[in-house]
This record gives structure tokens, C-alpha cells and sequence, in this order.
């Protein structure tokens, strides 16, 4: 991802009498955002994130556009940022189109399914939870990505928990919880990368300070975790015996998974990656079960060969639905497809728009400026550092900008009170990388939702790894413990 333009630094359509925005000018976008918002979620409910937020945010960013458009700037520069925003989320939107496509073909070759059956027998309602979040963060940590480990392994993990009749807010929050540790732990994370290039740190050098405060963190988490267990109403013999008619299923299943984390780990682009799980998911339901898949499709009056094309590009397209009886198990099939992810592509495009343009008129820097100027503690210092990150998530709407302009802003700051590069990597990461799935208008927050079939608002309170982070790099510095110094500066 490229790193957002500064709003320092000259840009196309400025003008010579360009003024800086007040603190005014700041705060009306912000708020209005806030108003909105929060009107969304009281009329729409749920449906907040269908279309009422994706409103409030494009108009919150003709406000921004406005106030810089009366500040002096020049139309075709607003617009030139808009459009550099929404670029930046382009490898975003495509990983989420193909994490639809791999969702509709799994579900139709037995993936999901194979996923669900063997985890009702190893797994038991009692330390679900807490197994889940363990097992996201070790494939996390694996290959470094949040993403893929929600899109995969998280899928199965859902309807294994639907199977059981567990708390899906509570496994999504696990889900995401162990995702993200793998994400800002793992030296093949592009976050953590990023991280370290903001600051200027190394890589290795942030990985192990960051240690310090994601292992507590999530221990804590998975301990929480598994005090939430809960048998609940559960018969694994009728889920089981259900599954069994519905669809052959055996550990050819697991093909597709394997294909995937296997790729990630070897560091294929994401978007190949997850779509070749996709396609390798396709070929294996016609090898498995052709006649399912060529009466999916519907084409009596086409060559066998051509039917079974037909269903595989149909579930690509529009994902998988299945009408078997068993309506639990129906629920979980009956998804997926690039079309269902066009939402999610609709609210991530127009919070980029918002994000880039408040960016470009110069109104985070107004707001964080004064702040950092007047913190003299380095306390005071990472406690404002982690509030920008929160904030910069929530308005600027992706996580990438929220780990790089507050990384940036923050250098020279850690460097005047003789805080090291890697201290500043590792706030960052506690704050902005695992603070941005809990906002539902972010690209995180957006992406989580949408790969695990359940709103932002409602896994948040859940996603107990990502809450405890930011709260112990508070804690911990505001003991005196793991507050790096560089070594040419007195303590």
C-alpha cells in the first residue's frame, strides 16, 4: 500500500494562498460524522451499514471538501486526493471480492462443511472460544495476515460454532482476536512492516518488543475466553447426521485450506492467494460431487461439461445456496459469491473518500498538532499516540493510514524526549493495527464483517485481544516497564 499523502508536503491544485484550517474547520467534519453515524445506527440498526452509513460518509466528505475548498485549495486537487484515497483501497476490495468467490466454491466442494465436522469432533463447547482464539493467532502468526486467517479458517470456525448453538458475536471476537495478534506479531505481517518503516525501526527489533505486550494481552484474552464456554443446547449426533446426508464429506476437503495457508506462507500476493483457494475449491467440488454442482446450475439444456462450468462460475459470482431440509445446515451453505461483498465495497470506497480528503485539507494535522506540542511526559506521549491511532482509524477509515501518519507525526517527538524507534513501532501497532476491525466503517471493520456474516457493532465488545492491547502499552509505560530508550539519549 502506498503511504497517504502528507499535508505538509506541496500538492497538485494548491494555491499560493492556501490558509491553514482552524480548529473550527477541524472539528465540523469530525462531528458531523459522529452526529450521523450515530443517527444511522438509531433508525437503520443493523442495516446502518447497507447504505444509511455509506450517505453520512460521502456527505461528511463534501463537508471536508468544503471547508478545503474554502481554505484555498483547488477543486481538481480535492479531487486528485479522493481519487488517490480510494486507489489505496484497491488491493483491499479485491481481496475481499475473492474471499466471496472462495466462500461460494467452499461451500460448494464440502470445505466449509468438511471444516465443520471435523471441528464438532475435536472441538467441545466448553473451551471452544478459547481453542479458536489460540488456533487463529498460531496460523496467524504462520503467515502474517488477519485477513486470510478470517476468510479460511474463520468461515469454518463460524459455522462450527452455529453447529453448536455457541455465541457467534463471542466467536468472531475470538476469530479476530487471535487473527491480529498473528497480524502484529508475525515479521511476514505488511502492518508490522509498516509499522517499523513509519518509525524506523527493524523489523526483528519491533517483532520482539512487541512480544511484551501481545502475549499478556492475549493470554488474557484466551483466559476470558475460556470462562465463556458453554455447552448450551448441543447434539453433535443430529448436527452430524445432518451434515452426512447433505454432503459426502471426508479430509479432501481440507485440500482447498491447505493450498491457501500454504501459499501464504511462502508469501504469494494476497489476492492470488485467496482466489486460487477459490478456483482449487471449484475444481474440487466437480472431481467430488458433479451431479450437486450441475444441478445447481440449473442447465438442463447444457452439455454436462458446460453445467458443471456453469455452477463453479455461479458460485464465483454469486455464491452458494442449497435448499436441503436441514435448515441449520442450509443457513451455513447458502453463501458467499463476489456479489455478496458488494456492500462492504460500497462503505469501504466512500469512508476512503472521506478519509482521503479530510487528510488532504490538513485536518488531522490540526487536531493532532496542538496535542503533541503540549505533552511534555513520555506517558503523556503514548497515551496521545495511541489516542491519534484510535482516531486516525475512525476518520481516515483505513488502517494503513492510521499506522503510517501517526508513525511519521510521532518521530520526532519520541526522538526529543529519548524514546527509541522501536518503542514508537510497537504503540503503533498496539493501537492503530488492532484497533481497526472494531470501527464498522474502517476497510477492517468492513472486511471482518463481511467474511464472518456478523456486524462490526456486534463482535466488538468481543474482540477482547484488540480492547487489551492499547490499555497494557498504556499500563506498561505508565509503570516505567518496557519504556525503550535510545541508547545515545540520558533516561
Amino acid at each position: 500500500m502506498p503511504e497517504p499523502t502528507d499535508p505538509a508536503m506541496p500538492a497538485t491544485g494548491r494555491v499560493r494562498n492556501q490558509r491553514p484550517p482552524s480548529l473550527l474547520d477541524a472539528c465540523i467534519p469530525l462531528l458531523a460524522l459522529v452526529v450521523l453515524l450515530t443517527a444511522s445506527y438509531i433508525l437503520f440498526g443493523d442495516r446502518a451499514s447497507a447504505g444509511p452509513n455509506q450517505i453520512a460518509l460521502l456527505f461528511c466528505g463534501i463537508i471536508a471538501a468544503g471547508i478545503a475548498y474554502k481554505n484555498g485549495m483547488q477543486w481538481e486537487g480535492i479531487r486528485q486526493a479522493v481519487l488517490d484515497g480510494m486507489a489505496t483501497g484497491l488491493a483491499a476490495i479485491m481481496i475481499l471480492l475473492a474471499v466471496g468467490a472462495l466462500i461460494g466454491t467452499w461451500a460448494m466442494c464440502g470445505t466449509i462443511m468438511s471444516m465443520v465436522y471435523f471441528g464438532l469432533h475435536i472441538l467441545s463447547p466448553n473451551y471452544f472460544y478459547a481453542s479458536t482464539a489460540i488456533i487463529c493467532a498460531i496460523v496467524g502468526f504462520s503467515i502474517g495476515s488477519s485477513w486470510t486467517v478470517a476468510g479460511t479458517i474463520g468461515v469454518g470456525l463460524m459455522g462450527v460454532a452455529a453447529s453448536m448453538n455457541l455465541s457467534l458475536e463471542i466467536t468472531a471476537g475470538a476469530i479476530i482476536s487471535g487473527a491480529y495478534f498473528g497480524d502484529k506479531a508475525s515479521p511476514l505481517s505488511d502492518t508490522a512492516n509498516l509499522a517499523t518503516a513509519a518509525a524506523g525501526s527493524s523489523i526483528y527489533d519491533h517483532i520482539r518488543e512487541s512480544l511484551w505486550t501481545s502475549v499478556p494481552a492475549l493470554l488474557l484474552a484466551v483466559m476470558i475466553f475460556s470462562m465463556l464456554g458453554s455447552p448450551g443446547d448441543f447434539d453433535p449426533a443430529t448436527i452430524l447426521s445432518g451434515i452426512e446426508r447433505v454432503m459426502p464429506v471426508s479430509l479432501w476437503g481440507f485440500l482447498p485450506l491447505l493450498l491457501v495457508l500454504g501459499l501464504a506462507i511462502i508469501r504469494f500476493p494476497p489476492f492470488v492467494t485467496i482466489f486460487a483457494g477459490a478456483l482449487a475449491g471449484g475444481v474440487l467440488a466437480v472431481i467430488e460431487t458433479p451431479a450437486a454442482v450441475a444441478a445447481f446450475a440449473d442447465a438442463d439444456s447444457l452439455p454436462h461439461g458446460l453445467a458443471l462450468l456453469k455452477g463453479v462460475w455461479t458460485a464465483l459470482a454469486w455464491g452458494y445456496t442449497v435448499d436441503s431440509g436441514e435448515p441449520a445446515i442450509d443457513a451455513m451453505l447458502s453463501r458467499g459469491g463476489m456479489a455478496s461483498m458488494m456492500g462492504t465495497v460500497w462503505l469501504i470506497l466512500t469512508a476512503l473518500s472521506f478519509g482521503a480528503t479530510v487528510e488532504h485539507a490538513g485536518l488531522i494535522n490540526r487536531l493532532i498538532d496542538p496535542i503533541v506540542r503540549r505533552v511534555k511526559s513520555g506517558a503523556g506521549l503514548v497515551i496521545s499516540l495511541v489516542a491519534t491511532c484510535v482516531v486516525a482509524n475512525a476518520v481516515t477509515s483505513d488502517q494503513y493510514i492510521a499506522i503510517a501518519l501517526p508513525g511519521r507525526l510521532f518521530r520526532a517527538p519520541f526522538r526529543e524526549r529519548g524514546l527509541a524507534p522501536v518503542m514508537l513501532s510497537r504503540v503503533v501497532g498496539d493501537s492503530a493495527t488492532v484497533t481497526s476491525p472494531l470501527i464498522p466503517w474502517n476497510s477492517c471493520g468492513a472486511y471482518m464483517a463481511a467474511a464472518l456474516g456478523i456486524s462490526s457493532t456486534a463482535f466488538a465488545g468481543y474482540c477482547f485481544f484488540n480492547l487489551l492491547n492499547p490499555i497494557l502499552t498504556i499500563l506498561f509505560t505508565l509503570l516505567g516497564w518496557r519504556v525503550v530508550r535510545n541508547v545515545a539519549e540520558p533516561p
